[in-house]
């Protein structure tokens, strides 16, 4: 039998698997993951393979998620790439979808089968009222390169990011969509050696924005001799502050750099629920300050941005506590 994972953020995943057990009855080997407020991606790693663990190792897998390019998606395509002969995974769950799995698993015997079956039932689940505002058939998609605010040859920059889970659920959706960003350039050396990390990055993208990983150095003439993204907006992703103080020395004309998340690590202090330093990231910040550089501190775009000085500060009071 194939096992069934539900993931999403939040307790959606538990609420679905209860309304599915109302219509169609309880089900064996199925598990609801949820992603919640306090946890990052480790935790939810952990959780995913739980659930797999609670399969029989023969097992295939089949991740129902919430939203594409999510965490809950991010990690459960993590764990298909190293497995892809015996998992599979379809976002969108609705539980016209769920109910359809549960039917679908007693005659088809493979995860890809299943998956292949239910995403047209998830997507024929979706009726409107009155039937007039039913779409029509959708015309062939126009090829075309948005270009809203950029010179030829000059790409502009929508939004500048730290944030040290790179593109996930808040970012490749929230973000790129307030911002009306175009493109989503991740800029980090690691990660653009890194060919698992850099292929889970472009499929974490939302329809119709292209995402790159490229390393520092290509950045700095992208940002001088652009010749591929001009006339687009771009979202740009960093890992760390240092990343990003590089590419504004480096000529990456910023004004304004978005501080969303900092994972803890051994050495830092945390004076935010999100955000962790060490000397040399406090002092960073500092340095992008005297350059006139707005630092505007939130998770998503409806938060209200904090302090940045009165973060430092006491960031500065907890490391000086270290010595």
């Amino acid at each position: 039998m194939v096992g069934i994972i539900l993931a999403s953020h939040g307790e959606f995943a538990k609420g679905i698997l209860q309304s599915g057990s109302m219509i169609f009855g309880e089900q064996e080997k199925v598990q609801a993951v949820t992603f919640m407020p306090n946890e990052g991606p480790d935790d939810l790693k952990a959780h995913l393979e739980a659930a797999i663990a609670s399969f029989e190792p023969d097992d295939e897998v089949l991740f129902l998620v919430d939203l594409w390019g999510g965490s809950p998606f991010n990690q459960s395509n993590g764990i298909f790439e190293q497995h892809k002969d015996k998992m599979a995974i379809v976002t969108g769950l609705n539980l016209p979808m769920l109910i359809e799995t549960y039917s679908a698993r007693m005659t088809m015997n493979t995860a890809k089968e299943i998956a292949a079956h239910v995403t047209v039932e998830g997507r024929n689940g979706v009726k409107v009222k009155p039937e007039d505002l039913e779409p029509k058939a959708a015309a062939p998609a126009a090829t075309k390169k948005a270009a809203t605010g950029g010179k030829p040859g000059k790409m502009s920059y929508a939004l500048a990011r730290i944030d040290s889970r790179l593109l996930h659920g808040q970012v490749a959706t929230t973000w790129t969509k307030t911002t009306g960003a175009t493109r989503i350039i991740v800029v980090s050396d690691a990660v653009a050696k890194d060919e698992l990390r850099k292929n889970l990055i472009k499929q974490a993208a939302p329809m119709g924005v292209t995402a790159h990983v490229v390393p520092m150095a290509q950045m700095l003439k992208l940002a001088q001799d652009d010749k591929h993204f001009g006339g687009e907006r771009v979202l740009l992703l960093f890992e760390n502050p240092e990343d990003a103080l590089t590419a504004i020395e480096g000529g990456v004309d910023l004004k304004s750099v978005n501080v969303g998340s900092m994972a803890h690590s051994v050495g830092k202090v945390q004076p935010n629920t999100v955000l962790a330093f060490d000397q040399t990231d406090v002092d960073t910040f500092r340095k992008m300050e005297e350059m006139g550089v707005k630092l505007d501190v939130r998770k998503v775009p409806s938060d209200s941005a904090a302090n940045m000085d009165d973060i430092l500060k006491k960031a500065q009071a907890e490391l000086d506590k270290q010595k």
